[in-house]
C-alpha cells in the first residue's frame, strides 16, 4: 500500500500524505470537531430570518405621443447601458428607505430616529436582477415575517412614487427649457424679419419666400459675354502680333516663302510664289530637252519667272502695311473691350455684394422662422404629454408574508463548518508534520547519524520474560539480537552499553526484552544497571537493589556476591546497589574497568545500562569502557539535532555506536513500519524453547553463585516508555 501513497517533494524532504493523516489524525480529528462546534453554535445562538420579495419592471422613461400615436422615449432620458445598475441603487438609496420607513411609522414603532431606521434598512433590503429581463427583485430579510413583507411592499411603493416623480420633475424641466428657448427663438426672429426689411427697403427689391435669383442674373451674362469678347480679341491681337514679328525676323532669302505660308485671306505671296516655282521647274524641263538660254520659249518662261518674283516682293511689302494697320485696330478695340469690361465686371461685383447681403438675411429670418415654427409645435406636444399617464415601474408581484426562515441555513452552515475544519485540520497537521525535526523514518537515522537501524520495536511491547515464548513481539529483539551480531566488526566486542538522548525512551526495557531473547538463544547474557541516578532493571525481575554495582566498586565484595541469577536460563542480573552521590566518579573508575573486562571473559553477552547521555556524564564514561553503544531513540520524540548530539557524545569519548534501536514505533498508523513487524505473528516461534547456534561467539558458562541472591521485591514496577 505504499508504493500506492501519493507523495510530494519539497526542498528535498518527500512527504507520504496518507501517512502524515494517519499520524495526525487526532490533531485532524480536533480541529475538524471544534470549527463544527463553532458553526454549530453559530447556528444555534444566530436569529432568524425571514425573507420577503417584491418584484417590480423598470421600463425606459417613455410615454405615448398623441400626435403620432406611438410610443416615444421622453427627451434626456434615454437609457444607457447601467440603467439597470442605477435603478438597483435608487431602490436602496436612503432617500427611498426613507420614504418608506415614513410610509410604514417606523421611526415610531421600532422607537429610533428616521436616520438610525434608514441604516437598518439599508442592511436588510437588497436588489437582486432577474436575468435576461427589466425585472427586479426587491428583497428583504427580517427577523419577522410580517415585518419583512410590509417593508418589501413600501419599499417598492417607495421606489415607484419616487421613479414617478423622477420622471415629472424631468418632464416639467424640459418643458420650462422649451419655453424658455421659445422666447429667444421669437426675438430672433424678429431681428431678421426687421434686417431683411430694411435691405428691401434700400435695394427696392422685392420679397417673395420662392423666390430663386430676384437680381443681377442679367448682369452676370452681359459680363461673361463681354470677357469671351474681349478674350477673341486678344487672340487676335496675338497672332497678328506673332506674324509681324515673323516677317521682320525672316531673312531676305526666306522671306517670300515664308509669306507664302501665312495664313491670311486674300495673301497673294502665295499665288506668286506658286508661279514662281512652276516657272523655274519648267526651266528645268526645257534645259533638260536641250534647248538654250536663247531660245524664245526658254526667255518667255525665264521672263514670267522674274515677273513673279517682283510681283511676290511687291506683294511681301504691302503684306507687312496690311499687317501694322490691322494690328493697330485690334490694339483700339481690345483697349476699349477692356474699359467696357471693367465698368460690368464692377456692376456685376456690385450686385454680387447686395444679392449676397439679401439672400443671408433672408435665409437668416427664413430659418429662424421654421425653427420657432418647429418649437411650437414641440412645445404643444411636450405639454400635451405631459398631463398623458405615466409608468415608470410596473408592480408585478406583491411580497408575501413567508414563515419558512431562509437564515441560518444548517445544512450550509454545517457543511462549511465541516469542510473548513478538515482544511484546516489537513493545513495545521501538515504544518506540524514540517515543523516536526524529530526522528520518523528509517531514512532520518541513516541520513542524519550514518549508523544503521538495527530494530524496528513496536508500541506497547511488553516485558517478555513475563509474557509467553509464543509473543510476536519477541520477533522484533530476534532481529536486534542478529543485527547485532552481523554488525560487530569483532567478534570478541561482547559488552555493549544501551544509551538514548533523553528519559523515557524505553532502553530500559529495550535492554531486559534484549538480554531476554538473547538469553534464550543460547547466550550467557549480564545485565548491569549502571543508571546510578535512576536504575530501573531490577524492577523488571521484582529483584531488590540494595546489593549491587555500587557496593562492588566501593567495597572488597566479589563479583560472584553481587551478580545475582534471574528466573530465566542463562540470564544474569547485576544490580545497581545503593545510589552514591558521585555516580560519574564511581564509574569511571579502574575498579569498573577490570569489572567488566572480568564479566567479559565469563559471559557471551554483557549488556550495560545507564543514563541519558545528554542529561549526565555517566553513560559517556561507560561509552569508553565497554566494546559497542547502541543507541534507543524512541519514535517521533527528539530533534534530529538532539540525536546527532548523542551520537557525538559517544564518538567524542573514544566510543563506537553499533547502531540504532527505533523504539516505540506505532506500526498502525505508520504503514512504512508494517515491513518490519507484519510477519511477526506468522514467524513467531512453535515452541518455548529455542535452541539456535551462535556463529559468532561460543557460549561458556560464568562463575557465579550457587544459590542467587533474592533481596525483597522492589516497590515499583515503572513503565519506561
Amino acid at each position: 500500500m505504499q508504493g500506492n501513497t501519493p507523495t510530494a517533494t519539497d526542498t528535498g524532504v518527500s512527504i507520504d500524505y496518507w501517512q502524515v493523516i494517519k499520524n495526525r489524525y487526532g490533531v485532524i480529528l480536533l480541529t475538524f470537531l471544534l470549527i463544527l462546534l463553532t458553526a454549530l453554535v453559530i447556528l444555534v445562538i444566530s436569529p432568524k430570518k425571514f425573507k420577503s420579495e417584491a418584484v417590480v419592471e423598470v421600463h425606459p422613461p417613455t410615454s405615448v405621443n398623441p400626435f403620432s400615436g406611438a410610443a416615444t422615449i421622453n427627451p434626456g432620458a434615454l437609457p444607457t447601458r447601467n440603467h439597470l445598475e442605477n435603478e438597483f441603487e435608487k431602490i436602496t438609496a436612503p432617500e427611498t428607505l426613507k420614504m418608506a420607513a415614513e410610509n410604514a411609522n417606523l421611526a415610531e414603532r421600532w422607537d429610533a430616529n428616521i436616520d438610525n431606521v434608514v441604516d437598518t434598512l439599508s442592511g436588510i433590503v437588497s436588489t437582486t436582477p432577474r436575468r435576461q429581463t427589466d425585472f427586479i427583485e426587491i428583497e428583504v430579510l427580517h427577523s419577522k415575517a410580517n415585518e419583512a413583507r410590509e417593508i418589501a411592499e413600501k419599499v417598492a411603493e417607495a421606489y415607484i412614487a419616487r421613479r414617478e416623480a423622477i420622471e415629472v420633475e424631468r418632464a416639467e424641466k424640459q418643458l420650462a427649457a422649451l419655453d424658455s428657448e421659445l422666447i429667444a427663438q421669437s426675438d430672433l426672429v424678429q431681428d431678421a424679419r426687421r434686417e431683411l426689411t430694411v435691405l428691401i427697403q434700400q435695394y427696392g427689391i422685392p420679397y417673395f419666400e420662392s423666390q430663386a435669383n430676384p437680381f443681377g442674373a442679367a448682369e452676370s451674362i452681359r459680363l461673361q459675354a463681354a470677357n469671351k469678347k474681349l478674350d477673341d480679341y486678344e487672340d487676335r491681337r496675338n497672332q497678328t502680333e506673332i506674324m509681324i514679328t515673323s516677317l521682320l525676323e525672316t531673312p531676305e532669302e526666306d522671306l517670300i516663302r515664308h509669306a507664302a505660308g501665312l495664313d491670311l485671306p486674300e495673301n497673294q505671296v502665295a499665288t506668286y510664289y506658286k508661279l514662281h516655282n512652276d516657272s523655274n521647274d519648267q526651266l528645268k524641263l526645257l534645259k533638260a530637252q536641250g534647248l538654250g538660254a536663247k531660245h524664245p520659249d526658254y526667255v518667255a518662261v525665264q521672263e514670267r519667272a522674274n515677273s513673279a518674283l517682283e510681283n511676290a516682293k511687291k506683294e511681301v511689302v504691302s503684306l507687312k502695311g496690311v499687317l501694322k494697320t490691322q494690328l493697330a485696330l485690334i490694339k483700339r478695340t481690345v483697349e476699349n473691350l477692356k474699359k467696357v469690361t471693367e465698368v460690368k465686371e464692377q456692376d456685376t461685383i456690385e450686385l454680387s455684394l447686395r444679392q449676397s447681403n439679401y439672400t443671408q438675411a433672408k435665409e437668416d429670418y427664413e430659418q429662424a422662422r421654421d425653427m420657432l415654427r418647429a418649437m411650437k409645435v414641440q412645445q404643444q406636444q411636450a405639454r400635451v404629454m405631459l398631463k398623458m399617464p405615466r409608468e415608470p415601474v410596473t408592480f408585478h408581484e406583491k411580497p408575501k408574508e413567508n414563515n419558512r426562515a431562509v437564515s441560518p441555513k444548517p445544512l450550509l452552515l454545517l457543511g462549511l463548518g465541516a469542510g473548513a475544519g478538515l482544511i484546516f485540520g489537513f493545513g495545521i497537521a501538515f504544518l506540524l508534520e514540517f515543523m516536526d525535526t524529530s526522528v520518523k523514518s528509517l531514512e532520518d537515522v541513516e541520513k542524519y547519524l550514518q549508523v544503521p537501524v538495527l530494530a524496528v520495536i513496536p508500541r506497547d511491547v511488553g516485558v517478555l520474560h513475563k509474557q509467553s515464548g509464543m509473543s510476536p513481539d519477541a520477533e522484533a529483539y530476534r532481529i536486534l539480537r542478529t543485527n547485532i551480531e552481523f554488525n560487530r566488526k569483532n567478534a570478541e566486542d561482547n559488552s555493549i552499553t544501551v544509551v538514548s538522548g533523553g528519559a523515557g525512551e524505553g532502553k530500559s526495557t529495550t535492554l531486559v526484552n534484549l538480554a531476554y531473547v538473547c538469553a534464550q538463544g543460547g547466550y550467557t547474557t549480564l545485565m548491569i544497571d549502571a543508571d546510578l541516578r535512576r536504575p530501573r532493571l531490577h524492577t523488571f525481575f521484582d529483584i531488590n537493589n540494595s546489593v549491587g554495582l555500587t557496593n562492588y566498586l566501593t567495597t572488597d565484595l566479589a563479583i560472584e556476591d553481587v551478580i545475582l541469577q534471574t528466573p530465566v536460563d542463562n540470564l544474569y542480573f547485576l544490580p545497581s546497589g545503593i545510589l552514591p552521590a558521585d555516580a560519574a566518579g564511581i564509574l569511571n573508575s579502574r575498579r569498573m574497568s577490570e569489572l567488566l573486562q572480568d564479566v567479559k571473559q565469563r559471559f557471551d553477552l554483557v549488556l550495560v545500562d545507564s543514563p541519558p547521555i545528554l542529561g549526565v556524564s555517566d553513560a559517556s564514561v561507560l561509552a569508553s569502557e565497554v566494546d559497542l553503544t547502541m543507541v534507543v531513540v524512541q519514535h517521533r520524540k527528539l530533534p534530529r539535532n538532539m540525536l546527532m548530539r548523542v551520537k557525538q557524545a559517544v564518538e567524542n569519548v573514544g566510543g563506537q555506536v553499533i547502531g540504532v534501536v527505533l523504539n516505540n514505533v506505532d506500526v498502525r498508523s505508520d504503514s512504512q513500519y508494517q515491513y518490519y513487524t507484519s510477519y511477526y505473528t506468522y514467524y513467531a516461534p512453535s515452541s518455548l524453547e529455542e535452541t539456535p547456534t551462535p556463529q559468532q561467539m561460543t557460549p561458556h558458562q560464568p562463575s557465579k553463585p550457587e544459590t542467587p541472591k533474592t533481596p525483597s521485591p522492589a516497590s515499583s514496577n515503572e513503565d519506561l516508555y
